[in-house]
């Protein structure tokens, strides 16, 4: 069981960067405008803080079976 939520929170995690580099890609292109810079700017930093987000949720739940 705890192994099936660790694969959720690595697929969570690894579609939250690749979103995050698809944003990217679109912010790279010279003809996008302002707005939708700043649009895609938000969103990107959305998935990034959703990423880092489960990357601190790993890291305490790793700390706890450690002290186990």
């Amino acid at each position: 069981m705890a192994k099936e939520a660790l694969t959720k929170e690595t697929e969570g995690f690894e579609s939250k960067l690749q979103n995050a580099k698809k944003i990217l890609d679109t912010l790279m292109n010279p003809e996008i405008t302002l707005a939708d810079s700043v649009k895609a700017y938000e969103e990107g930093m959305s998935e990034l803080s959703k990423a880092q987000k489960i990357l601190e949720d790993a890291e305490i739940k790793i700390t706890k079976i450690k002290a186990e």
